[in-house]
């Protein structure tokens, strides 16, 4: 099965930026996409982000728009997220999945498999 790495989170001032990371092993990205998701205390999960090289498909959370840069490194079988201009309210839990890559559809249903979450704590 797909296995999922998420690094990269921590403690940042609001204005700040962090860089997470989802390192992919037995996996490929002619088969899969990735999306990133997160989950605040007493909230629902939520999809942030996504990225196809099926079809070259990205997206963005209209909350994170502007802000939130998805890309990846073929190579490393890594897919980042650069998180710039950091609010609190982006402090939440965040996983990386894989599966498929719906722009204006962030939908967890859509990932078969996930790694373990990385906890962005942003201070005011």
């Amino acid at each position: 099965d797909v296995q999922l790495q998420a690094s990269g989170g921590g403690l940042v001032q609001a204005g700040g930026s962090l860089r997470l990371s989802c390192a992919a092993s037995r996996f490929t990205f002619d088969n899969y996409a990735i999306g990133w998701f997160r989950q605040a205390p007493g909230k629902e999960r939520e999809g942030v982000s996504c990225l196809s090289k099926i079809d070259g498909s990205i997206g963005y959370a209209d909350s994170v728009k502007g802000r939130f840069t998805i890309s990846s490194d073929n190579a490393k079988n890594t897919v980042y997220l650069q998180m710039n201009s950091l609010k609190p309210e982006d402090t939440a839990v965040y996983y990386c999945a894989a599966g498929a890559c719906r722009p204006r559809e962030l939908e967890d249903f859509l990932y078969d498999y996930w790694g373990q979450g990385t906890l962005v704590t942003v201070s005011s």
